[in-house]
């Protein structure tokens, strides 16, 4: 009956097509029809909160305030990040921050700018 796959977020059965890409109505997450996870080297896809794909040396933008653990500051909502280079684990990007210095990034707090 439903042939879509199922939400590859939550696992719902109950996505649909919207134009060109599937979406889910459980946890609003839209993804591109036929859009694999890794690519064909193998390697895993890293993608923004705009789910753009990013890359080596790509600039990014803060999306929302990110407290930094042991600073009073934090980095404030549409900081710049340029030069980007992804890693594995959880936090995926690691980058310099002007004022904070080295730090890593979850690609879901970033869009590609």
């Amino acid at each position: 009956m439903n042939d879509l796959p199922n939400c590859p977020k939550c696992n719902s059965e109950y996505t649909y097509e919207d134009g060109s890409l599937l979406v889910c109505p459980e946890c609003a997450h839209e993804w591109a029809a036929g859009a694999e996870s890794e690519n064909n080297e193998g390697k895993k896809v890293v993608r923004d909160a705009n789910g753009n794909v990013l890359q080596d040396g790509d600039s990014v933008t803060v999306i929302k305030d990110l407290k930094v653990k042991g600073s009073s500051s934090a980095v404030k909502i549409g900081t710049k990040v340029k030069n980007i280079r992804l890693v594995e684990g959880d936090h995926d990007i690691d980058c310099h921050i002007d004022g904070f210095g080295a730090m890593k990034l979850k690609s879901e707090f970033v869009k590609k700018a």
